[in-house]
């Protein structure tokens, strides 16, 4: 009988005998149990089918379609076990290998009983290493956590390779989107891979995988604390907390053993505390989770001080110790800069006077979150702060999660001297977009398209609540670029392409931070805001961009300085105004025709953010450097942190960097080439804004606010952000608004997916198509405000018998450079949104909606169209979208940006001399029943009102007069748009949102006659 048959009839007959007998009941007391027998997970007899997930099966991958292995079940001789072994040849350029999943559909199998994994390998003497990687938890194979070793082949024949399960190590390239738990628990587990050379051909030999040996304790028992940090106020008991933890919570077997010892750290035994020492015993036997508790008293002193340290250093026996010492920290106390009765500036000025040059460094550091782990790197580099990049994310993906995570984070920083806290921040840019059940809102160019300030207020208002319950005090928003050619990926940031109306939109700005002197910033419903990407990033020209394959984002924009001043730093003089705390330079370069500097990096720009912003317009928040911008600046690393910092950038955004960064700019202030002046200047910025958020006093998540997240009342926002977004283009014969006994049939990829509706930075940086948070489609929408509605995707369902159809095309999620048109994008709709859009509009009449971040290109077509809205990007509330739709909200909104007629137009923009879009700047019908009436006549009286209202200051009743006649002008143009028409038109939206109300309806008056 085969070796094999032999083990696992064994293992048949002790599963059948009695506990009593099969646990051990014959042995004597305390000796130790048996080992279990070998279980097998692979034979290669043809047990296991070449299949793929969800199924039980092996199947191979590899880099390229030349990269897998193949494979085949091959009968040797010679074969360790049984008949057949596993043989493969491959010829790997990237990398290749196979794997074994076990079937998705069936429980994980267990292997915390057993030591290690082996199998038989038959050598080459090659040198060359192989991995070999377990999958642990997860929800199957292809998404678990993955842990690796290696092995060399550097023998020959058939040798047998044992791993036990110490030897692996959690794989940090490549794990499922915020890992699972980052332990290897072995009691859900999916399979094993096999990763093979790469660089000349090979072959392999494989057979018997399976499970061997009794389980190291140690691997399976582990001693924790409660937290790594301890803080007490002085004079009080630190209490650690050490409980002892097994996987699969089964009893111990064997004793554990914990030795425990105050010594080392920055406090003096016998003064600051006294010291303690001893044993704890968890006898065999003992409970998983059973605690044990280690008192430190702690003794007062005169005076202040800072905080001082007790490192308790643990050692175990039986159980993995934990993986670091635990810090008992005596609290800083009676310092000036902890008094919160002192002004903010004397606060910063006494804690500024305290600190090292290590310390001021940490405070200009930034790092993410996945790149210091569970956080010890904070305290060591007395890091000021962390963010979470798109998709950064804790598991689970909760409120209570992210909260949980930056407590943990902020814990750290009670380990420093100053304990001074973190301030950490996330792009929460369409609502708290990071987080999983969030409310999140139209991207901005849609908020631009609602002209309505207040509107754009309460979506900041409802974006601050639901980050700050989550225990984030920075939201790095909101985007205050001016797009000026769509072909930009980052366009639908943008409120538009006219910097009045970006202005006119900064309300945002008071709904995330409240009033501008910033006393609302330590409410927990406030955040600290940034204005980004200072300054011209919307003025990027096409092909001058030198990132990646990017086109147009992080290029150069070159313009005059009335240009500057007029259109890309207008926006920011309006920030500092409202009080703005934080800027974020831009990617791109900035070439001001004249000055003689040529293409420059406004990472670089002293002259633009010293000069102009720091000084011309007095910001006096703090400037936060873009992720890894400062890697784009010429010279060596040494020369990047000199640059930037000497250009005014405050904190660096240096992710993974923030080891090299922090030490890099010690070194250069040690010798001379950075100023201590401007470090103490960045440094007192930084410490300004987290005195005024209330950091000091209150460090944790105040998550009280958790329960509205995703609530009614801020989807209620949403909805009406959504439904004042839309702009109706063209409504022929009055198809819109649709009537509810009418028969729909809607079509178009973008009428039921979600994530095309919402974007990208939509938990993810890139977003992505399908369900991946909570909300509702444009098609659900529609159902749920009674319409009868029949949904075929791609218009493949018969289309007779319908009353009109609704198809929603457009583009699918991306953002940044990636979303550049020419990089993988265009502004035309796919072959399948064309086909849809042609079926339909010629089978019945039709309402063509285009849910994109920027204009799309439907000239064309426009003449078969009915009616025409643009949707722009209206997130998780597809209701408000329905709501227009259906005539419960009237259409309102109006083009933030120029629709062009073709690229070749690009770039155009309201106040261009030649001007000739398919639909102008400002354009947008309305279904509302109380369209003006009226003639030349009436426009002329219609001007002399507005001017004398703008005369009184009669803000109010000028934007009526002007709103009045833009209606009257549309009314009359109908569907024949022409350049005369469209060029005054266009100029008076300018003009409106510039206050200058008689000369908006006098071009308005001057379109009117063209018409």
């Amino acid at each position: 009988m085969p070796r094999t048959a032999l083990l696992v009839s064994g293992a048949l007959l002790a599963a059948l005998l009695p506990l009593s007998a099969a646990s051990g009941a014959a042995r004597a007391v305390g000796d130790p149990a048996p080992d279990p027998a070998p279980v097998p997970v692979d034979r290669f007899e043809g047990e296991v089918p070449f299949a793929a997930q969800p199924a039980d099966g092996i199947f191979t991958w590899g880099s390229d379609a030349d990269d897998p292995p193949t494979l085949r079940l091959t009968d040797r001789t010679d074969a360790p076990e049984g008949a057949e072994v596993l043989t493969g040849a491959y010829d790997i350029s990237g990398y290749g290998g196979f794997t074994h999943d076990f079937a998705a559909g069936r429980p994980a199998h267990d292997w915390s009983a057993h030591q290690g994994v082996r199998f038989w390998w038959e050598g080459r003497n090659n040198g060359r290493k192989i991995a070999f990687e377990i999958k642990d938890g997860g929800v199957n194979g292809e998404a678990s956590e993955l842990w690796t070793t290696s092995f060399t082949d550097d023998f020959t024949g058939w040798k047998r390779i044992e791993i036990p399960f110490t030897d692996f190590r959690y794989r940090t390239d490549h794990q499922p989107v915020g890992g699972i738990d980052h332990v290897l628990g072995l009691t859900r587990m999916w399979g094993y891979a096999v990763t093979l050379p790469a660089g000349t051909k090979g072959d392999f030999a494989m057979d018997d995988v399976e499970l061997y040996g009794k389980a190291d304790q140690a691997l399976r028992a582990s001693v924790t604390t409660d937290a790594p940090v301890r803080p007490v106020e002085q004079g009080g008991t630190a209490r650690v907390r050490v409980t002892l933890a097994t996987t699969g919570d089964r009893p111990v077997e064997d004793p554990v053993t914990v030795t425990y010892a105050t010594g080392g750290g920055t406090a003096t035994a016998g003064q600051d505390y006294t010291p303690v020492s001893g044993t704890l015993t968890f006898p065999a036997g003992t409970a998983s989770g059973t605690a044990r508790t280690i008192e430190v008293p702690t003794r007062r002193s005169k005076g202040a001080a800072v905080a001082k340290t007790v490192p308790l250093e643990l050692t175990a026996t039986g159980a993995k110790a934990p993986a670091e010492t635990p810090q008992i920290v005596i609290d800083a106390h009676g310092l000036p800069y902890q008094n919160a009765a002192l002004p903010v500036r004397r606060r910063v000025a006494d804690l500024l006077s305290r600190m090292s040059l290590a310390e001021k460094a940490g405070q200009m550091t930034q790092a993410e979150r996945g790149a210091v782990g569970t956080g010890g790197d904070i305290a060591t580099y007395a890091l000021g702060s962390l963010l979470s990049g798109g998709g950064s994310t804790p598991t689970p993906n909760t409120p209570e999660a992210w909260a949980q995570m930056i407590d943990g984070f902020q814990l750290r920083t009670r380990a420093t001297r100053l304990q001074i806290p973190l301030i950490y921040g996330v792009d929460a840019v369409h609502g708290h977009n990071n987080l999983a059940g969030a409310t999140i809102m139209p991207h901005n160019i849609g908020i631009g398209a609602s002209r309505d300030p207040q509107l754009a207020y309460a979506t900041g208002s409802v974006t601050a609540a639901e980050v700050r319950a989550t225990g984030i005090p920075w939201d790095f928003a909101p985007c205050l670029c001016v797009t000026r050619d769509e072909r930009w990926g980052r366009s639908y940031e943008s409120f538009g392409e006219d910097p009045a109306l970006v202005q006119s939109m900064e309300t945002m700005i008071q709904g995330l931070q409240g009033r501008a002197d910033g006393r609302d910033l330590k409410r927990d419903d406030k955040v600290l805001a940034t204005a980004k990407h200072f300054a011209g990033d919307g003025g990027t020209a096409y092909g001058s961009s030198t990132t990646g394959t990017y086109t147009i984002d992080q290029g150069v924009t070159t313009v005059t300085r009335q240009q500057l001043e007029d259109i890309h730093l207008a926006p920011y003089r309006t920030a500092v105004e409202r009080g703005i705390g934080t800027v974020m330079p831009s990617y791109s370069s900035l070439d001001i025709v004249g000055d003689g500097k040529g293409a420059v990096k406004m990472h670089a720009r002293g002259d633009m953010i010293n000069g102009e912003l720091k000084g011309r317009m007095g910001f006096a928040g703090f400037v936060i450097s873009d992720w890894n911008a400062i890697d784009q600046l010429p010279g060596d690393y040494a020369a990047h942190v000199r640059t930037a910092v000497d250009a005014g950038v405050d904190m660096m955004m240096v992710p993974y960097g923030y080891k090299d960064f922090s030490g890099t700019l010690a070194d250069e202030v040690k010798a001379g080439r950075i100023s201590e002046a401007r470090i103490d200047d960045a440094v007192s910025r930084i410490l300004t804004q987290k005195f005024r958020l209330g950091l000091f006093e209150h460090p944790y998540a105040d998550t009280s606010g958790a329960a509205a997240i995703g609530s009614p009342a801020h989807r209620a926002v949403a909805r009406r952000a959504a439904a004042e977004s839309q702009v109706l283009l063209k409504n022929s014969g009055g198809l819109l608004p649709l009537k509810k006994g009418e028969k729909v049939y809607v079509a178009g990829s973008n009428a039921d997916d979600l994530g095309n509706q919402t974007g990208g930075w939509t938990l993810t940086w890139q977003g992505a198509s399908g369900t991946h948070t909570r909300g509702t489609t444009v098609l659900q929408g529609m159902r749920e405000a009674g319409g009868d509605v029949t949904y075929s995707k791609d218009a493949s369902a018969p289309t007779g018998g319908y009353d009109v159809g609704v198809v929603v095309v457009g583009e699918t999620p991306y953002a940044e450079g990636v979303g550049d048109v020419g990089n993988g994008h265009s502004l035309e709709l796919s072959a399948a949104d064309q086909a849809a859009v042609d079926k339909v509009c010629a089978a019945m009449k039709c309402a063509v909606l285009i849910v994109s971040g920027r204009p799309q290109l439907v000239g064309d077509r426009l003449g078969r169209i009915d009616a025409l809205v643009a949707s722009w990007l209206p997130g998780t509330e597809g209701e408000g979208v329905a709501d227009v739709l259906y005539g419960a909200r009237p259409f309102t909104g109006q083009l933030p940006v120029t629709w062009p007629k073709s690229e070749s137009q690009l770039p155009i923009n309201v106040g261009d001399p030649s001007y000739d879009p398919q639909f102008p700047y400002g354009w947008g019908l309305t279904t509302l029943t109380d369209v003006p009436r009226g003639g030349t006549a009436a426009l002329k009286a219609w001007a002399a009102a507005a001017t004398a209202a703008e005369r009184t200051g009669d803000d109010r009743t000028g934007r009526a007069l002007v709103t009045r006649a833009r209606l009257l002008v549309q009314q009359k143009t109908g569907g024949r748009m022409t350049q005369a028409v469209a060029k005054p038109f266009a100029d008076a939206g300018h003009l409106l949102l510039t206050g200058r109300y008689g000369k908006a309806v006098e071009k308005l008056t001057e379109a009117y006659r063209a018409a």
